[in-house]
């Protein structure tokens, strides 16, 4: 006699019940789980929407430091400093972006001094600084971004970084090697303390518009496919890029974008030992706003499910524009 029995299976069962579906969720989002963007640029007084990004804003210190107060009070933990200068300050070399007092120095000291209870992390990058909108100084044959010399700035940007407060570094242009740099130069100038987040698996995406709109970062000629990912390159490389980051001292290490790349996102968490950040990337954000203000999908759901979907693929934590909307959503 078969011990087996051959008994109606329904899952729905354990769906039918509100309470029940409230205590069985494997995964959960938290304020705590987001890092808040912030781009940040001269002047006081200064809360500039950016137009491709309704409900996102370029702040001068003053109030960007009001912000983040109130965002230290609802709960979330850290935050990613951008920096956006005038025009006319701008060179070839990106040169301000070594200035011990540009606007990303001044936020992180003043942070500090108001005991604004945030990790600062910088989002180290010359693309924000550079006349020509790309991540470092240009070859001498003009084809595209020098490797060594800018890592070589790079060191010193994130000294400088540190120095203002920086509790994480976090790399962005995709440079070989630059991990392992920072680290050592870190180090060696007495900031052994300071965690380093890689931008690890970035891809050459066409999501990034709007950030380049927020950041006035758009690259005066060519494009950025020469030192950032091939969205049609199998995940291979994309475990090689974070494993290999790990190996030269990375602490953690991001997947960048999130949504379109949750393929990408899981493969990661499953072959690190380190936290997996995901950026949920300003094409993204743009993309729902637009949806949802068309009328066309009930905008607090349709975010939720696309940073539960991120969460679920293994991320630990997750870049997003939307820590108001989270804030009133999310209990910590």
């Amino acid at each position: 006699m078969s011990d087996s029995f051959d008994l109606p299976i329904r899952p729905r069962r354990l769906r039918q019940q509100a309470q029940l579906r409230r205590m069985l969720p494997r995964v959960t989002l938290r304020r705590s789980d987001f890092i808040v963007p912030v781009f940040v640029r001269e002047g006081s007084g200064v809360r500039q929407e950016v137009p491709s990004m309704p409900g996102v804003y370029q702040m001068s210190i003053d109030v960007a430091l009001g912000e983040l107060s109130r965002r230290a009070e609802e709960g979330f933990g850290a935050y990613l400093a951008f920096g956006v200068i005038d025009r006319k300050a701008k060179d070839t070399s990106g040169s301000a972006a070594l200035d011990e007092n540009n606007v990303v120095c001044q936020l992180f000291r003043k942070a500090a001094e108001k005991k604004i209870p945030m990790a600062g992390i910088t989002d180290l990058c010359f693309c924000e600084y550079t006349s020509h909108g790309h991540c470092g100084p240009i070859s001498a044959d003009g084809s595209t971004v020098n490797n060594d010399a800018t890592v070589e700035l790079l060191v010193r940007q994130a000294v400088n970084h540190a120095k203002a407060g920086a509790a994480v570094i976090a790399p962005s242009g995709m440079m070989d090697g630059t991990v392992g740099a920072l680290r050592g130069g870190l180090d060696g100038a007495g900031f052994a303390d300071v965690s380093i987040l890689a931008y690890s698996v970035k891809y050459a995406s066409a999501f990034y518009g709007p950030f380049r709109d927020a950041a006035d970062s758009t690259p005066e000629f060519g494009d950025r496919r020469g030192y950032q990912m091939d969205p049609a390159r199998g995940l291979d490389e994309a475990l090689l890029e974070a494993q290999l980051d790990v190996r030269q001292g990375a602490d953690m290490v991001m997947v960048k974008p999130a949504g379109p790349y949750l393929d990408v996102l899981a493969a990661v968490r499953g072959a690190v030992q380190v936290p997996v950040v995901a950026y949920q990337v300003s094409g993204e954000y743009a993309m729902l706003e637009a949806a949802a203000r068309n009328g066309w999908l009930d905008r607090e759901r349709a975010v939720l499910e696309s940073l539960m979907a991120i969460k679920r693929a293994g991320a630990d934590l997750i870049i997003t524009y939307y820590a108001e909307l989270l804030a009133k959503l999310l209990k910590e």
